[in-house]
């Protein structure tokens, strides 16, 4: 497994090792005692999984606020998505800065996103599946988002022909500077 450190703290692409042979292959997709090594120290606690039907549906961005913020553990186990973190730590020297990746059922890659950043991503094909990872339990009431076209945070979505497919919910997601947010850098 090889975990690679991005510019914003916390923010890490993995790369699982691919085993495979004739009968097709397998891989860890999160081995507890690598991350410890790497100094991730995360307990997940629930799995989910989501399905967009159509090329271009956007999902984000979105956080929990403390005391039930959530790291989350990306990966795209169908089609491809550009998946994207958020700095949201008032006072963080990259705070407003985003990290995007492709993800996809090819190249297996992971985006692990800590506690503090907002998430979200683009389907870049259509019949995506997601499974995630998240180390605290879904709260409704810590349930919050911030525009996906925030053009203080400016994400270069890398599908610019279609107008995205958006929820009720993420279509009235406020701008940054509005958004209620309670993560403060280093505590």
């Amino acid at each position: 497994m090889n975990i690679i450190k991005t510019d914003l703290e916390g923010v890490f692409v993995i790369e699982p090792a691919v085993f495979g042979d004739h009968r097709g292959w397998f891989m860890e997709t999160y081995n507890e005692n690598n991350f410890f090594e790497e100094g991730i120290k995360i307990k997940f606690v629930q799995d989910n999984q989501s399905f967009s039907a159509a090329k271009g549906t956007l999902r984000g961005l979105h956080y929990q606020l403390n005391p039930k913020a959530q790291s989350k553990l990306v990966r795209c186990t169908r089609g491809t998505i550009f998946d994207v973190a958020v700095d949201i730590r008032k006072g963080s020297p990259t705070y407003g800065k985003w990290f995007g990746v492709e993800l996809s059922a090819e190249n297996k890659k992971q985006l692990l996103i800590p506690k503090g950043f907002a998430h979200g991503f683009m389907t870049l094909t259509d019949d995506v599946e997601v499974q995630y990872k998240v180390d605290e339990f879904y709260a409704p009431d810590c349930d919050r988002g911030i525009r996906w076209n925030d053009p203080t945070i400016h994400v270069e979505w890398p599908i610019h022909d279609i107008q995205p497919v958006l929820s009720a919910k993420d279509e009235k997601s406020p701008f940054l500077e509005e958004a209620e947010i309670n993560f403060v850098y280093g505590e």
